[in-house]
Formats: C-alpha cells, structure tokens, sequence
C-alpha cells in the first residue's frame, strides 16, 4: 500500500526518458557554444595572421623608399628589368646600396649590389620567396661565393615592376638609363594568401627633363 506522500513523490519523478532528453539537449547545447568559440578563434588567429601580413609590406614599403630615395644619379645606380617564368612576373630590381646602414649592411666594408627580385623557395620547390640577393659591388668572382640572400616575404605568387619616365610621361616595364632616375617606381605583388595584390608607388624625386 502506498502512503499519499509517496504517491506524489513518484508522481514527481523524472523518467529515463525525460532524463535521456534532457541530456540530448544539453549536448547539443555545448556542441553549438564549442563550434561558435572555434568558428570566432579560427577568425581571430586569421584575422591577426593578415594583420602581422600587411605590417610586413607597410615595413617593405618603408624599406624600398628609405633606399631607393637615397640613390644618386648617375653611375648605374638604379636599373631594372622585366622578366617572366611560366606566365608569372618576375621582374627585377638593382641599385647600389652605399655602406654604413644600407640594406643590412651597417658594417660592410664596400659598396653592395642589391638585387629586389623573387627565387625559389629552394631547388625543388614552385614556391617563391621575395627578397634581396646582395653581393659587393667590385668583388671580381663570377660565382655567388660572396652573395647573400634576404628573405623578406614568403611565398609570393609574381613580382612585377614599372617606371614613371617623365619624359615620356608613362609607365615604362625597363629602366636602362644609367644618367638618370625614374620619378616614379610602382612595385605590384601578387600574394598567395590574398586575393587582391599589394600595390606601392615610391616617389624617388625629380628628375631632370
């Protein structure tokens, strides 16, 4: 015989249906509260990933116009020339690096040729990385024993690089002449982890016309 209390407190109780309910619910609950905090992680870490990416051009842009506008005319001091590898940009860029700070050669003995150009990410790979290829300016060895290789940015899909000649008041793909410079240099990179290209112009001064 069951007493009034008891008959309520079985009335009262939770089935294991209500509780295996209960605990479907819940997980579901914590599953979508976990895919959110993920799914805003993943954003936060690429969004901090292209943010310390496009500081790192801001710099190279910083480094190009720190160098470039301090170019002599005259002697060769800028040339540059167009080049293509399997449809993609690869065009280069030379001046002479003076010593002293230069590019990172604060205590270089001599004058550097620095190369702005593309290479491989090594021998095997179709990856390229962007960077400056340094050598002294008068070292007589035909090998690359005395070069040195700046990596400034990583896998970089094309390179390509134009002159504003103020003579002719256009863009121009060469820069052959060893009198004078350009007035302008408009640097576009192609970037694998952006779908847009990263694009400067660099005012080097006037130029005489």
């Amino acid at each position: 015989m069951f007493t009034g209390r008891d008959k309520r407190t079985f009335r009262h109780a939770f089935t294991l249906l209500e509780i295996m309910l209960a605990v479907a619910i819940l997980g579901m609950m914590a599953v979508a509260i976990y895919r959110f905090v993920q799914s805003n992680i993943v954003a936060l870490r690429v969004s901090s990933e292209a943010t310390a990416a496009d500081a790192g051009y801001d710099s190279l842009h910083d480094l190009l116009s720190a160098e470039l506008q301090s170019l002599p005319p005259g002697s060769g001091a800028l040339l540059g020339e167009p080049l293509k590898l399997n449809d993609r940009s690869r065009d280069e860029l030379k001046w002479i690096s003076g010593a002293g700070l230069g590019v990172l050669t604060r205590y270089a003995p001599s004058d550097f040729t620095v190369s702005f150009r593309l290479q491989p990410e090594n021998k095997d790979s179709d990856r390229y990385d962007l960077g400056l290829l340094r050598k002294p300016k008068n070292d007589p060895s035909i090998t690359d024993v005395h070069e040195s290789w700046v990596p400034l940015m990583r896998n970089v899909r094309s390179l390509q690089i134009r002159y504003f000649d103020s003579r002719l008041n256009v863009w121009i793909p060469r820069w052959s002449d060893t009198m004078t410079l350009p007035r302008l240099v408009k640097v576009t990179i192609e970037r694998n982890d952006a779908a847009v290209p990263w694009e400067a112009i660099i005012a080097i001064g006037r130029t005489p016309l």
